[in-house]
């Protein structure tokens, strides 16, 4: 929570004159979850997200420390995606990443392969130079 306070300063401020008055605001950060007034340099905003959607919490370094303990099981068990992972991830939060499309092909290049004396595993990617081969035989 970001609280903003109006401090009058001395007129002679000449960078900052409002109708022959100074004025400087502060912006003091609060602790979200118990109201404590934090000093410059103390607390921290914490960012987090959670089924797609992402949070800021200003808090104590002892809330912000409960925080991370209260998450870490679930962070130590859990695995990190990318920006563009996470982007992909519906608000039932399974995965909705798209495949590159399929060569409908695949089969027919690969028992090719084979009967032409090719090496070829039975699954993965399968050599551009194989596929070369293929596609002119055919």
């Amino acid at each position: 929570m970001h609280l903003e306070y109006p401090i009058e300063l001395s007129p002679i401020c000449t960078r900052c004159i409002v109708r022959g008055m100074a004025r400087r605001i502060v912006h003091q950060l609060v602790d979200d979850i118990d109201g404590t007034e934090l000093d410059e340099g103390e607390g921290e905003t914490v960012h987090f997200s959670l089924n797609g959607t992402a949070y800021e919490i200003d808090l104590t370094s002892e809330h912000a420390d409960e925080l991370r303990s209260a998450l870490a099981p679930y962070i130590e068990s859990g695995r990190k995606v990318t920006s563009s992972a996470a982007r992909s991830t519906s608000s039932r939060g399974t995965s909705v990443r798209k495949r590159p499309a399929r060569n409908p092909e695949v089969a027919a290049i690969r028992a090719w392969a084979r009967d032409n004396g090719h090496e070829l595993s039975e699954r993965g990617r399968i050599p551009q130079p194989i596929v070369d081969a293929y596609n002119d035989a055919h």
